[in-house]
C-alpha cells in the first residue's frame, strides 16, 4: 500500500555499532597503455610512474559498520541509540576488478595481474598466483604469434581485465583474460584451475580482433575457420562498424544454463558470443548472421555501442527475470568522464535498453558523454556526508548473493588525486537495490555491512532535512585551467510528515507501508527507490559526527538521485 507517510506507520529499529580506525596498507596495480591499443587517446592511462608510488602507499582510512535488524517497535517506543565499536577497512588498488565468490571469500581479479580477496567486502588483501611469475609461458604463445609488434613489445603491460567464473560442467575455475596487442590485434584466452587461486593452466584462445593482415598473421587466428577461407575482412577495419578490441571479457551462464561471453571496447561496439559449456571455449556450432547493428558472423550478437562511441568493461548479472548490462563510458583518467551506466533486457542477448527505452546500440556518431543514454549509476559529487570526492568511477563487476543482496564493485579515482598521485585508484563497494519498476539504484555511501529493513522505517526516521544529489548524466569532473568543474553539489530539502517536499526543491514524497520502497517527486520528475539507514562517510572526519543516517536512493527520468538526512 502506497500512502503519504504518517505517524501510523510501523517502526523498524536498527542496532548499529560504528567506529573508525585508520591503518596503513599497501596497494598495487597500475596501467601502461599502447598508443594504438584500440582505446581512445583519452581512455589510455599513463600511470607507470604512479604504479610505483601507489604500491605500499594506498590510503586506508576505513570504516566498518555492523547492522542488526530487530522486530518493529511501536511508534511510541524510544529508538535505541547507536552503539560505537572499533572496526576498520583495508584498501587495495586493483584496476578493472571482476568479482567471484568462493567458499566464504570474495575475490577480485584485475588488469596487470593484480588480485585481492576479502571475507567482508571491506578489508582486502592482495595475493599472488602462478600467473604473476609464469605469464610469459602461459600467454607467450598467443603474444608471439599474433599480438606482439616492434612498437609494442611488452607482454606484461598488455594483460587486461580478466573475468573468473566457476564452470560446473568442467569442474574448473575458468580464467578469461585479454592479451592486448597494437592496432586492435588482440585475443581473449582461457586458463583453468582446480582452485580459484590457481595454479592456472593455459587452455586456448576464445576470440580474436583486429585482423590487420599487413601487420599480423591473420592465419594464426580462427577467423577463416569461422568465416571461410575466402572471407573479406575489410569490414573489421571500419571503426564505426566492427573494429573493436577483443578485451574486457565477462562470462555468464544464462537462466537456461547456456554459457555466454560479452566483450569488446569502444568504436565498433560490444558483442556477445555463445561458449561451449563443456570446454569453456567458443562454441563453433553456433553461427551468426551479419546484420548491421544486430549481429556479426564472427563476433556474434551486438549488445552495445558502435559508431565510434565509448563503452568498455561490460558486465552482466541476472536478477528477478532481467539481465542487467553494465558498461563504462568515457576516458578512464580522472578527468576523462569515466562513468558506469546500466541497461537491462529480458533476454541475455538483448536488446538492452535504459529506463527511458533508449537502445544500448548506437545508430549514429555522437559524443556519448552528452547523450542521455543509459542509466548513470553515480557521478562525481560532494556533500557533507562523504569523506572523499570519487571521480572516474568505473569498470565494475557485480555480485548477487544467495540472499538476494547485490554488490557493485568498481575502481575509483579521486578529485585532485590521492597521496600526491593524480591517477591513483582504489577499489570501492556499494550496495545496489531494485526499485519497484525493476531498475537498479545504488546506496549513497560505501558498503559498511548495513542491511536494508524489509519492513520499512519509522516516520520520524524518514522525515527531516536532507541533502539531495542529482546525478546529472552529462556532468563530469574536469580541470579547466586552475578551476575544477563537474562536481555535483547538493540541494537542501525537507521531507515533511504531510508528504510534501520543501526547501530549495519542492514537491511531494510517499512511502510504501511495510517496505523500504519510496517515491519522491521534485521539480516535476518522479523518482522511485528505497530508504536505507547506513553510516555517513563523515565518520572518517569528525568523531562528533560519527552517526548513522537515513538515506534514500531513487531513479526517475533516466536520472539517479541520492538523499542523506542531515537533521
Amino acid at each position: 500500500m502506497r500512502k503519504k507517510c504518517s505517524a501510523g506507520l510501523r517502526r523498524a529499529t536498527l542496532l548499529i555499532p560504528v567506529m573508525v580506525l585508520a591503518a596503513a596498507i599497501g596497494g598495487c596495480g597500475g596501467e601502461k597503455a599502447d598508443p594504438a591499443d584500440g582505446r581512445a587517446p583519452a581512455q589510455q592511462e599513463s600511470t607507470a610512474a604512479a604504479t610505483d608510488e601507489i604500491d605500499g602507499a594506498a590510503d586506508s582510512q576505513t570504516q566498518e559498520t555492523t547492522l542488526q535488524e530487530t522486530q518493529p517497535e511501536s511508534p511510541a517506543e524510544k529508538e535505541e541509540e547507536a552503539e560505537m565499536t572499533e572496526v576498520s577497512y583495508s584498501r587495495v588498488s586493483v584496476h578493472d576488478p571482476s568479482v567471484i565468490y568462493d567458499n566464504g571469500t570474495y575475490y577480485i581479479f584485475g588488469s596487470h595481474m593484480a588480485w585481492a580477496k576479502s571475507t567482508d567486502l571491506r578489508n582486502w588483501e592482495t595475493f599472488q598466483m602462478n600467473i604473476n611469475s609464469e605469464y610469459a609461458d602461459l600467454f607467450g604463445k598467443e603474444w608471439d604469434a599474433y599480438c606482439e609488434t616492434a612498437d609494442n613489445p611488452n607482454l606484461n603491460g598488455n594483460l587486461w581485465a580478466p573475468d573468473v567464473v566457476y564452470n560446473p560442467n568442467m569442474g574448473k575455475y575458468c580464467f578469461y583474460m585479454s592479451v592486448n596487442g597494437s592496432d586492435w590485434n588482440s585475443v581473449i584466452v582461457l586458463l583453468t584451475a582446480d582452485n580459484v587461486e590457481g595454479p592456472y593452466e593455459y587452455v586456448g584462445p576464445v576470440v580474436y580482433s583486429g585482423f590487420n593482415t599487413e601487420s599480423h598473421d591473420v592465419k594464426r587466428t580462427d577467423v577463416y575457420q569461422v568465416l571461410g577461407e575466402d572471407a573479406d575482412l575489410t569490414r573489421y577495419q571500419n571503426i564505426k562498424n566492427t573494429k573493436l578490441n577483443a578485451i574486457d571479457p565477462c562470462v555468464v551462464f544464462d537462466k537456461d544454463g547456456s554459457l555466454w561471453m560479452v566483450f569488446g571496447s569502444w568504436f565498433g561496439g560490444l558483442y556477445m558470443l555463445r561458449l561451449d559449456e563443456n570446454t569453456g571455449l567458443r562454441d563453433y556450432t553456433t553461427t551468426y548472421e551479419t546484420i548491421a547493428n544486430e549481429q556479426d558472423s564472427y563476433y556474434g550478437y551486438k549488445v552495445h555501442g558502435g559508431f565510434g562511441v565509448s563503452g568498455e568493461g561490460p558486465y552482466i548479472i541476472e536478477k528477478d527475470g532481467y539481465y542487467y548490462l553494465f558498461v563504462s563510458y568515457g576516458g578512464l583518467v580522472a578527468d576523462g568522464g569515466y562513468q558506469m551506466r546500466v541497461f537491462r533486457s529480458e533476454k541475455i542477448t538483448g536488446p538492452y535498453v535504459d529506463e527511458a527505452g533508449n537502445s544500448a546500440v548506437y545508430t549514429k556518431e555522437c559524443n556519448d558523454l552528452f547523450e542521455h543514454v543509459g542509466v548513470r549509476i553515480m557521478g562525481s559529487y560532494d556533500w557533507s556526508g562523504n569523506r572523499e570526492i570519487r571521480v572516474a568511477q568505473g569498470h565494475n563487476s557485480a555480485y548477487v548473493t544467495e540472499e538476494g543482496e547485490i554488490f557493485l564493485i568498481y575502481h575509483s579515482r579521486f578529485a585532485d588525486g590521492k597521496n600526491g598521485i593524480s591517477e591513483a585508484h582504489e577499489v570501492r563497494v556499494q550496495q545496489l537495490f531494485v526499485n519497484e519498476d525493476g531498475w537498479l539504484v545504488a546506496a549513497p555511501y560505501e558498503y559498511a555491512g548495513e542491511k536494508i529493513s524489509k519492513t520499512g522505517y519509522a516516520v520520524d526516521e524518514m522525515c527531516g532535512g536532507y541533502e539531495l544529489i542529482v546525478h546529472t548524466p552529462t556532468t563530469y569532473y574536469q580541470k579547466v585551467g586552475s578551476s575544477t568543474v563537474g562536481i555535483m553539489q547538493p540541494s537542501k530539502i525537507t521531507l515533511n510528515e504531510d508528504g510534501t517536499v520543501t526547501g530549495e526543491l519542492t514537491g511531494e514524497w510517499t512511502c510504501e507501508e511495510g517496505t523500504p520502497n519510496m517515491t519522491i517527486t521534485v521539480d516535476g520528475v518522479t523518482y522511485k527507490g528505497v530508504f536505507l539507514k547506513m553510516p555517513s562517510e563523515q565518520l572518517f572526519f569528525d568523531p562528533d559526527e560519527r552517526k548513522v543516517v537515513m538515506t534514500f536512493t531513487a531513479l526517475g527520468g533516466n536520472v539517479a538521485v541520492w538523499g542523506s538526512r542531515t537533521e
